[in-house]
């Protein structure tokens, strides 16, 4: 093939959308929540079971952009409690509530690794930001 018939093809197909994950251009805006780690807050509201709850609330918030990853492990509602939490693919974090007298509170709190099942023996595991493996 001469030089030309490839530079034509290349000029054609460079601003192709293609929708392999190489060729993905993420833009940069501002609302878009991208991968943070919120294991520093996990364990900062695991620290403070049986503190009030306004209190551990007030100090969580002021660090945050946003209220929404407290209460994915939080919950606020009787009905909505939840043993542990599954955050990203094979983190687990303990369920926490608050009770009525507006205490945090743990759903379980005996949970330990066994209680929660693994897909497979080569993925890495972690409870409460503390690794697990396959034999626990």
């Amino acid at each position: 093939m001469s030089k030309s018939l490839l530079r034509e093809d290349y000029k054609y197909s460079r601003h192709k959308k293609r929708e392999v994950i190489e060729n993905v251009k993420w833009a940069m805006h501002s609302k878009v929540l991208r991968w943070y780690d919120y294991t520093p807050l996990f364990k900062f509201l695991l620290k403070n079971i049986w503190s009030n709850w306004d209190d551990v609330y007030s100090e969580a918030i002021s660090r945050l952009d946003t209220s929404e990853p407290i209460f994915w492990i939080v919950a606020i509602h009787e009905n909505e409690k939840k043993e542990y939490v599954r955050i990203w693919e094979s983190s687990y974090f303990s369920g926490m509530y608050v009770d009525k007298n507006g205490i945090l509170q743990l759903t379980k709190p005996n949970l330990c690794s066994s209680d929660i099942g693994k897909a497979c023996d080569c993925c890495t595991y972690t409870l409460n930001g503390e690794v697990f493996k396959a034999n626990d």
